[in-house]
């Protein structure tokens, strides 16, 4: 995977160049920020949704399986001792004509989402400087 550069463009909008596209962050006016864009941990959030959602929809699209209707609706439960999410809940909503025999083979696709598994491996971090 290529780096990821990350630059300070004003205020509290920091932007992360990733494979030729840019992805902003900004605070919340109450955090000190304009409130442009989503915060750093939102993303954060929505990276778990939308790779579960990704894997969902590649499981209907190689079954013939209209998507139109799947909704995930994500939780996060925070510890309030450590201030960090303790637990992650999507609930894969699915309409009423989803065949009954995939039910329980879309949540097992939900769980392949590399977001997901990075997250239950507890990757170390290794955070440096230098002057450029």
């Amino acid at each position: 995977m290529a780096d990821i550069e990350i630059t300070f463009d004003g205020g509290k909008v920091i932007t992360a160049h990733v494979n030729g596209k840019t992805i902003k962050t900004d605070q919340s006016v109450k955090h000190g920020g304009g409130g442009t864009a989503p915060e750093p941990f939102e993303l954060f959030l929505a990276s778990i949704g939308t790779c579960a959602g990704i894997y969902v929809k590649s499981f209907c699209d190689q079954r013939g399986i209209n998507g139109e209707g799947i909704k995930i609706i994500q939780s996060v439960e925070i510890d309030p001792d450590k201030r960090v999410p303790s637990r992650f809940r999507l609930n894969i909503q699915l309409p009423a004509d989803f065949p009954e025999k995939y039910r329980t083979a879309v949540i097992n696709a939900a769980e392949l989402c590399l977001v997901k598994k990075t997250i239950s491996n507890s990757p170390q971090f290794e955070i440096t400087s230098s002057v450029s």
